[in-house]
């Protein structure tokens, strides 16, 4: 996979390419949909999924900017796996926001991609006030030698999009945002030492800070996976019991983290290392527990839940 950061890093020899434009957070199951009929026209091209970086809420009205479901780097992994070969992540600022939608289309598709052809969702708009749409862009094309193909909205009742699935991650509907996105949601974060805590109850957890910047689900417990990315275990899907919150019953820590036990496994080094958090379904609510025996009961409980959810023997 490649990830180009910006028109300046594309190469000058790339050729004619297959396009794919849109801010794609998440890379739900509408997003792929997109990647795959991009795919499907390529022709044996280069398929390009240009995105952008920050969101442009973020710098056009950043007190409505969104709480991202992925990091670029998620995101272009995702899109790499949807199909996608390529991911430009276009820098959003102002002088950009300010681009016309024929200069956008001209810099952008023409002169950097040398698109042949252009696949966005139906409600795609661009351009200087989201000024143009996919008619005005298949007008574009029809001067400048690409076609241009948009596709219907995916999803029923409830449409696909990364809005509903940040009201389903907020809401602890994990289930729910899995069926969105065509997997569990996760996040990633480097493992950091905690109070050690739960090595001492005989759970040992990986602790990742949880960011602001990233969508993290309700305080509570949660089964999942976590998946080293380095490392002696890079790769490895692990099951776990997975709780997000500040540990109520020792009187809480300082800022809330996603602290994961991995069933069975008491041998892991993780301190360091980047790892995948994935939700699969949420199990419970955070309690603040009178002593350590009905804590360590209910951690029985949820570990005994967990294997039943991930059907791990």
């Amino acid at each position: 996979m490649k990830l180009w950061r910006g028109l300046s890093e594309v190469p000058d020899d790339l050729g004619r390419t297959a396009v794919v434009i849109g801010n794609f957070d998440g890379v739900h199951l509408g997003h792929q949909h997109v990647v795959r009929r991009g795919r499907e026209l390529a022709d044996g091209r280069i398929l390009v999924a240009v995105t952008f970086e920050p969101h442009p809420m973020a710098v056009l009205r950043p007190e409505h900017a969104p709480v991202m479901l992925s990091t670029l780097e998620q995101r272009a992994d995702l899109l790499a796996a949807a199909g996608a070969d390529a991911v430009l992540a276009l820098p959003f600022d102002r002088e950009m926001a300010d681009w016309t939608p024929d200069e956008f289309a001209e810099r952008v598709l023409v002169d950097s991609l040398h698109a042949a052809v252009v696949v966005v969702g139906a409600n795609f708009r661009y351009g200087c006030r989201a000024a143009g749409d996919v008619a005005c862009l298949g007008d574009f094309g029809s001067g400048h030698d690409f076609e241009v193909e948009g596709i219907p909205l995916d999803g029923g009742p409830q449409v696909w999009s990364s809005t509903y699935v940040r009201t389903c991650i907020a809401s602890g509907d994990v289930a729910g945002a899995a069926e969105a996105l065509g997997r569990p949601y996760a996040v990633r974060g480097t493992v950091v030492k905690g109070d050690q805590r739960g090595r001492e109850l005989g759970f040992p957890t990986a602790n990742v800070p949880a960011s602001g910047a990233c969508a993290i689900p309700p305080d509570g417990v949660y089964a999942g996976w976590l998946t080293p990315r380095e490392g002696a275990h890079a790769g490895e899907r692990l099951p776990a019991a997975i709780s997000v919150g500040t540990n109520p019953t020792f009187e809480g820590v300082v800022g809330r983290r996603i602290e994961s036990y991995v069933l069975d496994r008491t041998d892991l080094d993780l301190y360091g290392i980047e790892v995948e958090v994935a939700f699969v379904e949420h199990l419970r609510g955070m309690v603040a527990y009178t002593g350590v025996e009905p804590l360590i009961e209910q951690i029985r409980d949820d570990v005994v839940q967990t294997r039943e959810i991930l059907h791990t023997t």
